[in-house]
């Protein structure tokens, strides 16, 4: 058997690599453009909700507001039920938001003027997304219409990207050729679409890869094993929070609209029903947050249940004011307090790279840049397929052929040993499809041992 020179064995792992970046990348096409496309919508929930929903959020500064139980009385005449929620104005100028379960089951939020108690009108409820139109650009945003499959499509097409990224840079390195190119050379044609694909992705290949891990907090496999290391090394959340309070099985995300991710995890802890008396009045529960110094914008979730805990929490764009207090019903003593500064190096990070993920860090700098990574994801969409479609021999896939050298597909299967370790899902992936290249090739002897 004649053995490949360096020359020929380069030539035949750039074929595999292409090969590989061409299917994969036609894969997790449709769900990178969903991303792109609902993850540029989203960094703008703000203003769009502002402006789509101004004449409910914003009001006329009056002087003083009144008293948090005179907001919800109002809110309840409006829309009777069980309040289940209560958002104080975030400032002088914002409605104050009372969320209400009705006997229907339906949760509403209604808006109410904080100085005259005047109800502005309500909306079904919509929790951190803040309107029903940007509820529904969030659930899209990350599948969750279609369930449990969906959040594993999506774990899967983030750890792709992140290869997908990699493999690119290999594509474009320059080696003595036309390739590697900083600018788009060509004229019109195939080439032009080429050069618009790899310079976009090699400007925006870091903002890619970045997106793509701080999505990744919120997927299933990852997310578990991410969170559960994070804790065992004392990195996440850190133990002794709950070692003198009593916690139910109840997890914080289930209690609020949106909390710190670390966090969404932690049980919540329980009131004591043997201190008797009646529950906290909400007057009392705000009085008591706001004195122990909760950034503006926070929300304050009602017990459920006897043993149930008032909840405030406020996730604010500036991260460090993050925070999350769980109070005795009854005897309004604080049970659980923390920050972004309580949280594990790690838990901190994570903090930090979802907070700019979301556009919220840098304000307007960190929204356009991040609009700009979609723009460019989504030119990478379009040109990947163009490309496809003007090189495909007619009737044929086109795909880049697959390679006759055994030792390039064990080359494969290590990688995705490799990529397993970090990436679950795209490492079962991969040695899925190296199993079909194996069933599909080794049999017609395409596949040559070393």
């Amino acid at each position: 058997m004649n053995t490949p020179t360096p020359r020929a064995a380069s030539a035949a792992l750039y074929r595999a690599v292409w090969r590989w970046h061409f299917i994969a990348g036609l894969l997790v096409l449709p769900f990178v453009l969903v991303l792109a496309l609902t993850g540029a919508v989203y960094l703008f929930k703000d203003e769009i909700n502002d402006a789509a929903y101004r004449p409910l959020r914003v009001v006329e500064a009056q002087g003083e507001r009144l008293a948090p139980s005179r907001l919800v009385a109002a809110a309840l005449e409006a829309r009777p039920g069980e309040v289940t929620a209560y958002t104080p104005p975030a400032s002088p100028d914002r409605s104050a938001e009372v969320d209400v379960r009705g006997a229907d089951g339906l949760k509403t939020t209604v808006y109410v003027d904080p100085y005259t108690a005047e109800v502005l009108g309500t909306r079904w409820e919509s929790g951190a997304a803040g309107s029903p139109g940007m509820f529904v650009v969030r659930k899209l945003h990350s599948l969750e219409y279609v369930g449990w499959l969906g959040n594993r499509l999506i774990e899967l097409a983030a750890g792709w990207m992140v290869l997908l990224v990699a493999s690119g840079i290999y594509l474009w390195w320059p080696r003595g050729n036309a390739v590697g190119t900083l600018s788009i050379r060509a004229a019109r044609g195939r080439p032009w679409w080429r050069d618009l694909h790899a310079v976009t992705g090699i400007y925006t290949s870091v903002f890619i890869v970045f997106l793509a891990m701080t999505g990744l907090p919120w997927s299933g496999v990852w997310d578990g094993k991410f969170y559960e290391y994070s804790y065992a090394l004392g990195l996440g959340m850190p133990d002794g929070y709950w070692s003198k309070t009593p916690v139910s099985t109840v997890p914080t995300a289930e209690a609020v609209d949106r909390a710190p991710w670390i966090l969404e995890k932690q049980p919540l802890p329980v009131s004591d029903p043997a201190a008797g008396g009646a529950p906290q009045a909400l007057d009392a529960v705000v009085a008591r947050v706001e004195a122990l110094g909760i950034a503006p914008g926070y929300a304050v979730s009602m017990p459920q249940g006897p043993e149930g805990v008032f909840t405030a929490s406020v996730y604010p764009d500036d991260i460090t004011y993050e925070r999350i207090i769980h109070l005795d019903q009854y005897t309004g003593e604080v049970l659980f307090d923390a920050g972004l500064a309580d949280l594990g190096t790690l838990g901190r990070w994570a903090e930090w790279g979802i907070s700019v993920h979301m556009g919220q860090e840098w304000g307007l700098a960190n929204q356009v840049a991040l609009l700009l990574a979609c723009l460019a994801m989504v030119a990478l969409c379009v040109s990947a397929p163009v490309m496809w479609w003007k090189r495909r021999p007619s009737g044929a896939l086109g795909a880049p052929e697959a390679p006759r050298d055994w030792r390039i597909v064990r080359g494969v299967l290590v990688m995705a040993a490799l990529a397993g370790v970090f990436f679950p899902l795209v490492g079962l992936s991969m040695l899925v499809l190296a199993a079909v290249e194996i069933a599909l090739h080794l049999g017609g002897g395409r596949l040559r041992p070393a």
